[in-house]
């Protein structure tokens, strides 16, 4: 069958598939942080009026990012550079009131467990959420049909009933698009590629606090918990809890897999802001679960730490890099990576449809991407009117014809040059995989 005709087939079953999971209470655990996220009505016509109000003598190309943002001018520069680069990334910030009299922001959802848990939602697929911020605010957002969290009594129930025991903690995004010009004076910059930046004020998320009646839950109901997402390890600077939630994690990995041996381990990788940090938990979790996913710029990233170089328009590159990781760190099953342009699977042969899930992944990511929210089954049919990207299709050839390309399953996306908005994809991919399982 070809790519074209198995997304649509994919996208007829998605609603049956849905049904059926719900029917035989198969749920996804996502774990582990959330907060909430304030998001920017952002535009370069509004940031160019507040460059020439506070920075009226400033220079485009020399502003860089700040370390910590204190005032609104280090706020404007930081936004600046990174829209003149076109890079994603996180910027602390010292509080929300530093973009009081800025734009304009609204409540959305933050952390990929919980953002994957309200992609699956939308399509009708239920899910164990674990929450680090239970405020009020984050507690509303996922007072949904089909999202559970683990009540003391090993019960599941609707976050209605969740009662506060967290500190809140608030990031704020900011979406920007390709091709959108800045101007201060007689000066232009034209944004390069479509990406976010994230400010963040870590509060609870600095210790990510594990919630015991979830993993309880695993332990002793694994069977109706069809895959366990980890994420979020990244958030965590001191090692001593670090190596604390580490331990705690394998634990209810190995008990999982007791109550559940067929349930797939699945670590949704992040970008690190300390190096040790990253190898500690590359080091415990990589042999630890089944699939280790992430991005081409975090696998980039990884492989540079380690000495190899990763050529990002060579498919073969890209599986030669992943297969040295595979061997490095032992793995059990496999690695996904996740791009604009396509997702991969490189590893062992799996019980299961994994293209199918890669598909469910794409799709879901770029609903996100063109809507701003998480996808309905309408919009995701929409998507098959979009072309199938022409550098997903030429990487999925050239591993088909090739001889290291035994073990690839290369997916090409639906693809869209300039995506409305940017954040969220990677959570949405990560809930539209677990399909499969």
């Amino acid at each position: 069958m070809s790519i074209e005709k198995k997304y649509v087939q994919i996208v007829s079953e998605l609603t049956d598939i849905a049904k059926k999971r719900t029917r035989e209470e198969r749920y996804t655990a996502l774990g582990f942080t959330s907060n909430l996220d304030l998001l920017c009505d952002f535009s370069t016509e509004k940031l160019s009026s507040l460059l020439e109000q506070y920075l009226p003598n400033g220079k485009l190309e020399e502003m860089k990012a700040a370390k910590l943002i204190t005032c609104i001018e280090e706020l404007l520069e930081t936004m600046v550079f990174f829209c003149r680069s076109g890079i994603g990334g996180e910027v602390d910030i010292t509080g929300t009131e530093v973009m009081k009299d800025t734009f304009r922001w609204t409540n959305g959802m933050g952390g990929t467990g919980v953002q994957a848990a309200m992609a699956l939602q939308r399509i009708g697929c239920p899910s164990l959420v674990h929450l680090t911020d239970d405020s009020g605010e984050v507690c509303k957002l996922l007072d949904l049909p089909g999202i559970y969290v683990a009540s003391s009594e090993g019960k599941l129930i609707g976050t209605k009933a969740v009662k506060q025991t967290q500190e809140q903690e608030v990031h704020a995004i900011v979406q920007f698009r390709k091709g959108d010009v800045i101007r201060l004076g007689e000066q232009e910059v034209t944004i390069p590629t479509s990406n976010r930046l994230i400010l963040t004020k870590i509060t609870v998320n600095e210790t990510v606090p594990f919630y015991k009646p979830f993993f309880d839950y695993i332990a002793d109901e694994g069977r109706h918990v069809s895959s366990y997402v980890l994420s979020s390890f990244n958030c965590l600077q001191q090692k001593k809890v670090l190596a604390d939630r580490l331990q705690k994690a394998k634990e209810s990995i190995m008990a999982y897999h007791r109550a559940n041996p067929a349930g797939v381990v699945f670590f949704e990788d992040a970008h690190y802001h300390n190096k040790e940090i990253r190898e500690m938990c590359m080091n415990q979790l990589y042999p630890e679960v089944d699939i280790v996913s992430l991005n081409e710029e975090e696998l980039a990233y990884t492989l540079e730490s380690y000495g190899m170089e990763l050529d990002l328009e060579d498919a073969e590159s890209l599986v030669r890099g992943i297969e040295a990781l595979r061997k490095k760190f032992s793995m059990k099953k496999g690695m996904i990576v996740h791009t604009k342009d396509f997702s991969a699977y490189i590893g062992e042969r799996l019980d299961t449809d994994i293209e199918a899930g890669l598909i469910c992944g794409n799709l879901l990511a770029t609903a996100k991407a063109m809507n701003g929210w998480y996808g309905t089954m309408e919009q995701i049919e929409a998507l098959l009117q979009y072309p199938l990207s022409e550098k997903g299709m030429a990487f999925r050839k050239r591993a088909a014809e090739a001889s290291w390309g035994q073990d690839v399953i290369i997916v090409p996306t639906r693809y869209v040059d300039r995506p409305p908005y940017t954040i969220g994809l990677g959570d949405s991919f990560v809930a539209g995989v677990q399909m499969c399982f």
